[in-house]
């Protein structure tokens, strides 16, 4: 498997990633009967924690050992686009949910 840095088709990819994220996450509380006056800030809310996880800002061990997630993209089945560094799908959140829920499909 090649590991390719591409900042570029990263941040595509990355911001592709975060509206499914937050879509998915803003159907599934839909379907749990959330009303729609909390449906928004529960999505951002769920959407920043599980982005921190992601992103690696929340501290996770096991067992003695450190988890430190890194993001990357399976373009093919031989090819994996990364970024460097840790991803920023936090920050990416409130521009998924500016077109999620102020400019619906």
């Amino acid at each position: 498997m090649k590991l390719i840095h591409d900042s570029e088709l990263f941040n595509t990819l990355q911001a592709k990633f975060t509206a499914e994220l937050v879509t998915r996450i803003k159907i599934k509380l839909q379907e749990a009967g959330i009303a729609s006056e909390q449906l928004e800030d529960l999505t951002v809310s769920i959407a920043l924690s599980v982005a921190g996880v992601i992103d690696d800002l929340a501290e996770i061990e096991t067992a003695g050992i450190e988890v430190h997630p890194y993001l990357s993209f399976r373009t093919d089945d031989e090819t994996l686009i990364h970024w460097g560094e840790n991803a920023y799908t936090y920050e990416q959140v409130y521009g998924a949910m500016q077109t999620l829920f102020r400019n619906p499909r």
